[in-house]
C-alpha cells in the first residue's frame, strides 16, 4: 500500500495551518496515498507557556477538517495531534485516525509528557505537564491494511508502549512529532528505526520542521522505516509531503524468517 507523510512548519495561526494541511494532504492523495499522516500540533503550535485558545473536542473544527479531507480524497488520515478540551485547566494532546469515509476510527491521548531541560544542550526548558494532561490508554486502530499503533513524539522513548501495541497485532506504528533539534540530531532516526526493527513494523513519523516562532523550532526529517529498519523515505528540511510504498507481503516474510515476536521470554 502507499503511505503519504506530511511535514509542516505550523504556528499559532489556526486558519493558515489548516490551509497548509489541506494542500499537503491533497498533494499526497494525488500521488496515490491510501493513508496520509500529519504531524503533531499540525493545526496549532503555540509558544511555550502560552494558552490554547483553540482547544476543542473531537467534534470541533480541527477534526472536522480532517474528516472532510479524508472523505473528499477517499484516504485514511492520521490527524497528527490537536489540543483537546477536557473541561479542566489542562488539555490533552490528542491524535485521531479518520477512515476514508470520514469517520473517526480511533482516538489516542499522549501518555508521556515532555518535561525536560535541554539548556545544557543549547535548547529550551519544557514543562508539558503544566498545561497538558496525560492519557492512559494504549490504542491500536483496526484498518483494512492492518493494525496501527498510535503514539506521539516523546512516547518514542518508551519502547514498552510499542511492545504492548505489538501484542495486539500491529503492522504500523504512527509517531507524529515535533522533535526538538537538540535531541533530533542524534536520537530521532535512531529511535524510529529501533522501534521498527524491535516490532517488525512500518514506522510512520510525520514531523514538524523549522522555526515556529522566536523561541520554538523543530528538527523535521519526517520518515518512514520498514520492518527491517530501512528508511523508505525521508523529508528534506522544509514543509512538504512524500509518498512511499509499504510492502505488507515483505513484512510477513520478515516476521516468518526472524520470529522475534514469538521468541519473547519476558
Amino acid at each position: 500500500m502507499r503511505v503519504g507523510v506530511v511535514q509542516m512548519t505550523s504556528t499559532d495561526d489556526l486558519p493558515a495551518n489548516l490551509a497548509a494541511a489541506k494542500e499537503l494532504v491533497g498533494r499526497a492523495a494525488d500521488r496515490g496515498a491510501e493513508l496520509v499522516a500529519l504531524p503533531e500540533n499540525f493545526a496549532f503550535l503555540r509558544r511555550e507557556g502560552e494558552p490554547f485558545p483553540c482547544a476543542q473536542g473531537v467534534d470541533g473544527e480541527i477534526v472536522g477538517t480532517v474528516r472532510e479531507l479524508a472523505s473528499r480524497h477517499g484516504v485514511w488520515i492520521l490527524g497528527g495531534t490537536f489540543p483537546e478540551a477536557t473541561g479542566e485547566d489542562r488539555v490533552c494532546n490528542t491524535s485521531v485516525l479518520v477512515s476514508d469515509s470520514g469517520e473517526v476510527a480511533a482516538v489516542y491521548r499522549k501518555m508521556h509528557l515532555f518535561d525536560v531541560d535541554l539548556r545544557a544542550q543549547g535548547g529550551g526548558c519544557f514543562q508539558e505537564s503544566k498545561s497538558i494532561a496525560p492519557g492512559s490508554e494504549v490504542v491500536v486502530a483496526e484498518t483494512p491494511f492492518g493494525g496501527i499503533g498510535l503514539s506521539v513524539c516523546y512516547d518514542l522513548r518508551f519502547p514498552e508502549l510499542y511492545r504492548a501495541q505489538s501484542e495486539r497485532g500491529v503492522r504500523f506504528l504512527a509517531v507524529p512529532a515535533a522533535f526538538a533539534p537538540e535531541t533530533g540530531r542524534d536520537h530521532w532516526e535512531l529511535l524510529l528505526r529501533a522501534r521498527a526493527v524491535e516490532n517488525q513494523a512500518f514506522v510512520l513519523a510525520p514531523a514538524q520542521v523549522g522555526r515556529h516562532g522566536p523561541d520554538r523550532s523543530s528538527y523535521g526529517r519526517s520518515l518512514v522505516a520498514d520492518p527491517w529498519g530501512v528508511v523508505l523515505g525521508c523529508a528534506p528540511d522544509g514543509p512538504g509531503a512524500f509518498v512511499v510504498e509499504c510492502d505488507l507481503a515483505a513484512q510477513d516474510r520478515v516476521r516468518a524468517a526472524l520470529p522475534v515476536l514469538e521468541h519473547r521470554r519476558l
